[in-house]
């Protein structure tokens, strides 16, 4: 009788054990799911306002004197960038658009590139609440994770002739760029540097695009794929990346704005 009854013990153990399996697999995973959903955002977003507000002192301070014997700090996060993103606005604005130098210590910081991963510039889009820091290159360790926004190595810095290219994380990390899909032509979005106050004009979208899409970082920004929508003469342009759908890295959506207006700090 008690070998009889031994096949459906065991039976009845083995379900046992498996389920158990899978409630601490559902488990596992929940954990997994609250931590990329709430922890990592929680995370970045407090690393990311820290980062702001350490920006916003040390601009109150004076600025370090400018070294013109220098190569330009030039690191391999290439840039071609400025600390204060490029030269020094005059008074008049548009003016220092146009690449008017702004003096010697202007044309100093001109030639100097932010380190990588430095956090140097303070995006901010009031459509959609976001202020967060910006920082040189698009690694994820040292910039997109942390919750900052990435300026693509080798596209013009804010303020300059060309194309200031930006990307940031969709969707955990501190998301900042989780609205940019409700942003509208002529919404305003402005960015901050030690030396000046950058504002641009959203103008164009393109909803979805490949991640080899090259052409919407470009100098002028036009895509490689969907040629028809972009831009087709030079100018002062900035350029907002990240993927789509939501969750998902498949697509890029972007944003381009023009420079509208700047200001010394």
């Amino acid at each position: 009788m008690r070998g009889r009854g031994g096949g459906p013990r065991l039976l009845a153990r083995g379900l046992w054990v498996s389920a158990e399996c899978v409630v601490t697999l559902g488990v596992v995973l929940l954990l997994l799911v609250a931590h990329q959903l709430w922890w990592t955002n929680r995370e970045a977003r407090a690393d990311a306002g820290r980062t702001v507000q350490s920006l916003q002192r040390e601009w109150e301070e004076p600025a370090p004197e400018a070294d013109l014997g220098g190569d330009g700090g030039e690191d391999e996060g290439g840039g071609g960038g400025v600390r204060g993103a490029g030269p020094r606005p005059s008074a008049s604005g548009h003016g220092a658009a146009e690449g008017a130098p702004g003096g010697p210590a202007a044309l100093a910081r001109s030639r100097t590139a932010p380190r990588w991963d430095q956090a140097y510039a303070v995006l901010r889009i009031p459509r959609i609440g976001l202020t967060a820091p910006v920082a040189e290159g698009t690694s994820k360790g040292g910039v997109l994770d942390r919750g900052y926004v990435g300026h693509y190595a080798r596209t013009a810095q804010a303020g300059q002739a060309g194309n200031f290219a930006l990307a940031g994380h969709r969707n955990t990390h501190g998301e900042p760029f989780r609205r940019i899909d409700r942003l509208r032509s002529g919404d305003r979005i402005t960015v901050e540097t030690r030396d000046a106050v950058y504002t641009y004009t959203v103008d164009k979208r393109l909803a979805q695009t490949a991640p080899s899409d090259s052409g919407v970082i470009a100098p002028v920004p036009r895509s490689n794929i969907t040629t028809s929508v972009g831009y087709s003469a030079p100018g002062y342009y900035l350029t907002l990346t990240t993927c789509t759908p939501e969750f998902s890295s498949r697509y890029r959506l972007v944003v381009w704005g023009k420079l509208t207006s700047m200001r010394p700090r």
